[in-house]
C-alpha cells in the first residue's frame, strides 16, 4: 500500500511570491463579459450614417475623380463658350463639309463632344474656352440659328485642363490633321501663333512639336510658309489659294530680300483675286535674283551666274544649281550640282516632277 504524502499549507510569504510572479508573467486584461467585447468591436467598426448616404457619398467621390480625369461629358449652353478664345489653325471652312455635318447633327445629334477649359478670367458669361472641334460648334451654333430649336443651344463638352498651350495647339492641329488636311499655308501660320503666343520658345520649335510626325521634307516647307505669314501675312489677300509650288518661289524670294518690294505691291491693293495676286507677286519674284540679299534673313547665299541653257544638256539656273541631262540604255537621268543642292531640295524637285506627271 502506498504511503501517503502528507500535504502542508504554504506560508504567507510563499503565497506572496507566487502571486507576484503570476502578475509578472500574465498581461492585464480588463475583466468584461463575452457580450462587452462584443459590443465594443461593433461600435469601433461602425459608419456613420445610413447605407443610402454612404452611397451617395462614394458616388460623389467618383464622380470628383471622373470628373478631373475628363471623363465626363457635360452639356454647355452655347452662348457660354468663347470659340475663338485660341487662334485656330484653320483660317477657312468647306462650306459643302459644314453643310454635310449640320444635316449630321440635326439627324443624329452630336456624337463626338468639343473639349472646353475653364477661362481664368471669364468674359461677361463666357466662362469656357474652345479647346477642339471648331467645326462642330459652327455647325451646331448655325443650325440653332437656322432652326431657333432650342435642341441646339446646349453642345456636348468634355472639360480640359490644358497644363500647357503647347499642348492644346498640338491637340487642335492633330485633330484638324486627322479630319481635314491643313494646307501649307495654314501649318505655317499656327506654327507662328503659337511661338507667338508664348506656347513655345521659337517658331522653329512649334514645327518640331506640332508636326512631330511629319517628315523632315513636310516641316522644311512649313517653315517657308511660316516666314511668309510673318513677313506678308497681313497684305496677302488670298494665302490659302498659294500652290506650294508658288509657296516654296515666294519665299525663296523673300530670303533673297525682295520683301520690301512684295510689301510694296501688294500693298496697293491691286489684287482682286487670288490670279491677279500671285501675278503682282510674280512680277517681283522675276527680278529677285538683282536683288541684294539681306544678309539677316540666312539661307543659302544666290551664286550669281548666267541662267539659262548651256549647250543641248546642260541648264543652269540663277541660284547657281547646275541641271545635266544624261541618257543609257535604261533610260535618262538629270544630274544636279552646285552649292543649293541638298537631300531636301532634291525631293521636292522630285515631288513636282510627280505632280507634273499626274496632270
Amino acid at each position: 500500500m502506498a504511503k501517503r504524502r502528507k500535504l502542508e499549507a504554504p506560508s504567507a510569504d510563499a503565497l506572496g511570491r507566487i502571486e507576484e510572479e503570476f502578475r509578472r508573467e500574465t498581461p492585464a486584461h480588463p475583466i468584461s463579459a463575452p457580450i462587452a467585447q462584443v459590443a465594443a468591436e461593433t461600435a469601433d467598426a461602425f459608419q456613420s450614417g445610413t447605407p443610402e448616404t454612404r452611397r451617395d457619398e462614394a458616388q460623389a467621390a467618383a464622380y470628383r475623380t471622373a470628373e478631373g480625369q475628363g471623363r465626363l461629358i457635360k452639356e454647355i449652353a452655347l452662348e457660354e463658350i468663347e470659340a475663338m478664345s485660341m487662334q485656330r489653325d484653320r483660317t477657312i471652312m468647306d462650306s459643302e463639309a459644314l453643310g454635310e455635318l449640320q444635316h449630321s447633327i440635326a439627324a443624329h445629334g452630336l456624337r463626338l463632344p468639343v473639349e472646353v477649359y475653364a477661362l481664368t478670367t471669364p468674359k461677361g458669361i463666357k466662362r469656357y474656352g474652345l479647346l477642339s472641334g471648331y467645326r462642330r460648334f459652327v455647325a451646331q451654333q448655325n443650325l440653332l440659328s437656322q432652326t431657333g430649336d432650342d435642341r441646339f443651344a446646349r453642345i456636348k463638352a468634355v472639360m480640359r485642363d490644358p497644363d500647357q498651350m503647347g499642348g492644346a495647339f498640338v491637340a487642335m492641329v492633330e485633330e484638324n490633321e486627322i479630319r481635314q488636311d491643313l494646307s501649307h499655308y495654314e501649318r505655317g501660320r499656327i506654327s507662328v501663333i503659337a511661338a507667338q503666343q508664348g506656347a513655345f520658345a521659337t517658331t522653329e520649335d512649334a514645327v518640331a512639336e506640332m508636326f512631330a510626325a511629319a517628315s523632315k521634307a513636310k516641316r522644311s516647307k512649313i517653315r517657308s510658309f511660316a516666314m511668309i505669314f510673318e513677313e506678308l501675312g497681313d497684305m496677302l489677300q488670298f494665302p490659302e489659294a498659294l500652290r506650294e509650288k508658288d509657296g516654296l518661289r515666294l519665299a525663296q524670294g523673300l530670303r533673297a530680300g525682295a520683301e520690301a518690294q512684295l510689301r510694296d505691291v501688294l500693298g496697293a491693293g491691286q489684287a482682286e483675286d487670288a490670279k491677279s495676286e500671285w501675278a503682282l507677286i510674280e512680277g517681283v519674284l522675276a527680278g529677285a535674283a538683282s536683288v541684294k540679299k539681306d544678309p539677316a534673313r540666312g539661307g543659302r547665299p544666290t551664286v550669281a551666274s548666267n541662267s539659262g541653257w548651256s549647250g543641248a544638256d546642260t541648264l543652269q539656273t540663277s541660284t547657281g544649281v547646275t541641271m545635266q541631262k544624261k541618257s543609257d540604255s535604261d533610260g535618262f537621268m538629270i544630274r544636279f550640282s552646285g552649292k543649293g543642292v541638298s537631300d531636301e531640295m532634291i525631293k521636292m524637285v522630285m515631288e513636282d516632277i510627280q505632280k507634273t506627271l499626274e496632270k
